[in-house]
């Protein structure tokens, strides 16, 4: 069984960033890729980003590129989101897993609430 832990999110005002965190605990893991993904009120929940854990090669929505930056920590099990310039559109709750937004390798999180006022 694998736990996320999702951190980071808050308040920020549009054009301010925020560095979301996600650490993955439990007994033999094997991560592949890992990413972020978010839920909007009365959205489907969206791809935003992902990492190959292995070479670090990542991919993003191009709602997000040039603008949010994925990294990961392979020793601390960790995914990180750098994000720069956020608007109201980027307010979501934030969650991180591997898999897809629809198929999941692992049960989500809680997550981590952004939001960005205008």
């Amino acid at each position: 069984q694998v736990q996320l832990a999702e951190s980071g999110g808050g308040l920020v005002q549009a054009g301010g960033s925020l560095r979301l965190s996600c650490a993955a605990s439990g007994r033999s893991i094997i991560i592949n890729r890992m990413g972020w993904f978010r839920q909007a009120p009365g959205k489907e929940r969206e791809f935003v980003a992902t990492v190959d854990w292995s070479d670090g090669s990542t991919d993003y929505a191009d709602s997000v590129k040039g603008r949010f930056a994925i990294s990961r920590d392979n020793t601390k099990k960790t995914v990180y989101l750098q994000m720069n310039s956020l608007n109201p559109e980027d307010t979501a709750v934030y969650y991180c897993n591997a898999g897809t937004a629809v198929n999941p390798i692992w049960t989500w999180g809680q997550g981590t609430q952004v939001t960005v006022s205008s």
